[in-house]
C-alpha cells in the first residue's frame, strides 16, 4: 500500500547536485511506474546503477502448460512437489495465464546472488519460516503469515534464518564448523515455504478501500499501521563483482556488476517493498453469509487476492455459515489452504491448492452445509486468488494431483477409467 516514505540521506531538492564526501556525485535513479505518471521513488547510489561488466542469457523460464483437457475442478497437493533451492530457484509453478503465474517455493538455502523481476510485481506469502529480505530500499524481516510485496524492478535476495545444533542431534546440514571448545555444531536452514504470485502488472490495496488521496478508509479491513516498510537501509560500499539475475519476457538473464547493487545511501517516494501479515487483516462479518469480495486484500490487473481468516460466523438465527453454491461465470478461483479446518471442504490438507474454473458451479462438499449450522466461528486460514482470464495448469505437476477431486461432490467417489485418461 504505497504512502510516502524516506530512508537514509537525500538532497533537499530532487534532480540537483548531491555530492559524495570525495566531491563526486551520487547517482540519482528514478524508479517509476506507468512511464513517469505512476508512483515512483528516487534512489541515490554510490555507483551508476547501469554499470555492468558482463551480461549473459541463462535460460528460458516461462512455464509450459498442459494440453487442454476436460473442464473440471482440480486439487493439487503442493506438499508433494519436491523441488527445493533458494527463493527463486526453488519455485515450482502450478498455474498461470497472460497476467500472472502462481506457484510455491520450498526454500532450503539462501540466495548467493541478487534478483529482480523486470516484468511486474511479485507477492510472496510466507506459509512457513522466518528470515530476511535484503532489498535496494532496505531490509525487512519476515515471519509466517506475511504477504511480502516486491515492486517491479526491485533488486533483492532472501536469506532464511538458520538454526545451530550440537553434535549428532543436528538435522540436515548446510555447513559444519567447530564450536568454541572444539565441539562440532551444525548450521541448518529453517524450513521456509512460500506461495508465489508473479505478475506483469502491479499489486496494491483495492480502490474501494481508499479515498481520493490513496489513504485507507475507516471501513478497510487493514490500515497503514498494519503495514511494515523497510526497517534499516543497508549500504554496501566494498568493491567486488556481484551478480544480479533478471527475469524478463520469459527468460532469465545474468548481469555482473562491478559494485554491490545495494549501494543506496538514501531514497524517498511511494514505490518500495512492504509487508502485511494476514493476521492483521480484520474480517468483515454479517448476519448472513457474506460473498468472497469482503475478503479481498489486494488487486492487480485482471486478478484479485483475498484472505480467509479466523472469524465469527454469521449470526442470523437461521444462518447457514457454509458458502452457498455459486458459479464463477467470469473468473477462475484458486484457494491455497494455509491452516485450520476449511469448513466447506473434505480431503484438503495444509498446502493444498484447489482450482475452480469459470463456467461451472461449485460449493460445499456433501454434508458440509448441514454440519456448519449452529457453529459460531471458524479458525481457517487460506489465500484466494481470482483471475478474470482463464488459468492453465503447468505441465509436470500431475503427480501431485488428486484425480478424484472433480467427483468429490457425489456420495460415491469413482476413479477415472483409462479410456478417459486424456481428459484428466
Amino acid at each position: 500500500m504505497p504512502f510516502y516514505h524516506r530512508m537514509g540521506t537525500i538532497p533537499p531538492k530532487r534532480h540537483t547536485q548531491f555530492r559524495r564526501p570525495d566531491g563526486g556525485l551520487f547517482r540519482e535513479q528514478v524508479m517509476g511506474t506507468k512511464g513517469f505518471s505512476g508512483i515512483q521513488s528516487i534512489l541515490y547510489h554510490r555507483h551508476a546503477p547501469a554499470e555492468i561488466t558482463k551480461a549473459r542469457l541463462l535460460s528460458a523460464c516461462k512455464p509450459a502448460y498442459e494440453p487442454q483437457g476436460a473442464l473440471r475442478h482440480r486439487h493439487i497437493r503442493t506438499n508433494s512437489l519436491q523441488r527445493q533451492g533458494d527463493a527463486v530457484a526453488g519455485r515450482q509453478y502450478v498455474l498461470g495465464n497472460e497476467d500472472l503465474i502462481i506457484g510455491v517455493a520450498n526454500v532450503s538455502e539462501a540466495m548467493d546472488y541478487y534478483y529482480r523481476n523486470g516484468d511486474g510485481d511479485e507477492l510472496l506469502f510466507v506459509h512457513e519460516g522466518t528470515g530476511k529480505v535484503e532489498t535496494m530500499y532496505g531490509a525487512l524481516r519476515y515471519r509466517p503469515g506475511d504477504y511480502i510485496v516486491l515492486p517491479i524492478g526491485t533488486i533483492y535476495r532472501i536469506i532464511p534464518d538458520t538454526d545451530t545444533e550440537s553434535g549428532a542431534e543436528a538435522g540436515v546440514e548446510s555447513g559444519v564448523e567447530a564450536g568454541a571448545e572444539g565441539t562440532v555444531t551444525s548450521v541448518k536452514n529453517v524450513r521456509n515455504k512460500f506461495l508465489v504470485v508473479e505478475t506483469n502488472s502491479w499489486i496494491t490495496a483495492p480502490k474501494r478501500y481508499r479515498n481520493e488521496h490513496g489513504q485507507l478508509l475507516e471501513n478497510s479491513p487493514y490500515c497503514e499501521r498494519d503495514i511494515r516498510v523497510p526497517e534499516v537501509l543497508e549500504t554496501f560500499a566494498e568493491p567486488g563483482e556481484v551478480e544480479v539475475r533478471i527475469k524478463k519476457d520469459g527468460y532469465l538473464h545474468s548481469h555482473v556488476l562491478s559494485h554491490h547493487p545495494l549501494d543506496v545511501v538514501g531514497w524517498d517516494g511511494f514505490l518500495y517493498p512492504w509487508i502485511l501479515n494476514i493476521q492483521d487483516f480484520e474480517p468483515i462479518t454479517g448476519r448472513i453469509h457474506m460473498p468472497p469480495p469482503i475478503h479481498q486484500t489486494f488487486e492487480g490487473n485482471q486478478f484479485v487476492i483475498c484472505s480467509f481468516c479466523p472469524r465469527m460466523y454469521d449470526y442470523h438465527p437461521l444462518a447457514i455459515p457454509a458458502p452457498y453454491y455459486h458459479s464463477n461465470v467470469d473468473s477462475d478461483e484458486v484457494l491455497y489452504y494455509v491452516k485450520g479446518n476449511f469448513g466447506s471442504r473434505k480431503g484438503i490438507e495444509e498446502g493444498s491448492i484447489t482450482i475452480h474454473p469459470a463456467g461451472i458451479p461449485h460449493g460445499p462438499h456433501p454434508g458440509k452445509a448441514e454440519e456448519s449450522i449452529g457453529k459460531k466461528e471458524t479458525s481457517e486460514l487460506a489465500v484466494m486468488i481470482d483471475t478474470f482470464r482463464p488459468l492453465h495448469v503447468v505441465e509436470g505437476i500431475q503427480g501431485a494431483e488428486d484425480p478424484n477431486y472433480a467427483y468429490s461432490w457425489v456420495t460415491q467417489i469413482r476413479s477415472p477409467d483409462a479410456s478417459s485418461a486424456r481428459d484428466q
